[in-house]
């Protein structure tokens, strides 16, 4: 099998193949959590879950409209089950803020000389990068919150565990012809 009908392959079907690559990294991370969760090998499998888990999202959201819904939500799922699990326990909101609010002192900065220029001097510009950035810092706490629910939530591993299984078994369905785990189920194809 050369290189080339490897590549038409994967083209050909490539919800499968992700859908397939993801449910066995999910079952790889599964695996290495619960031999050893302090391993190399788990952290091997998380950072390879992380960069592929990326891909997924990537193609769920670009090519989502010439995909059947079930799977393309299945790949999301999984694809942000993968992504989260390494950063469930970062704080982005304060990153986030303090970048927000540098960007703003700078900015104001570049107001002087202009009609705003009482902004881009003193306490005034200090306390008004503050402003946003403590602005910035609540609303990202918030959504970080949801994303650290929902994190937690899909990274529990028998959750994560019978996601992997389901992405498994609904790529195989579509690569054998029976169509989607959902059309399966409710005897839909």
């Amino acid at each position: 099998m050369g290189i080339e009908s490897i590549t038409d392959f994967i083209s050909a079907n490539i919800p499968e193949v992700v859908l397939f690559v993801g449910g066995v990294i999910a079952l790889l991370i599964v695996y290495a959590y619960l031999k050893d969760k302090h391993s190399t090998m788990y952290k091997v499998f998380m950072a390879l879950g992380v960069v592929f888990g990326a891909l997924m999202i990537f193609l769920s959201v670009s090519t989502y409209t010439e995909w059947e819904l079930f799977p393309a939500v299945v790949i999301a799922v999984t694809g942000f089950t993968l992504v989260i699990r390494p950063f469930r326990e970062v704080h982005f909101a304060v990153i986030g803020a303090l970048l927000i609010m540098v960007l703003v002192y700078l900015f104001l900065g570049g107001l002087a000389g202009t009609d705003l220029d009482f902004l881009a001097t003193g306490w005034v510009r200090v306390i008004v990068a503050f402003v946003i950035g403590a602005v910035a810092f609540m609303i990202m706490s918030f959504a970080e919150a949801i994303f650290k629910l929902f994190g937690k939530l899909f990274n529990w591993w028998p959750l994560l565990l019978v996601l992997a299984l389901i992405c498994i078994v609904e790529s195989l369905l579509m690569f054998y012809g029976y169509g989607s785990l959902y059309d399966f189920v409710t005897g839909g194809k």
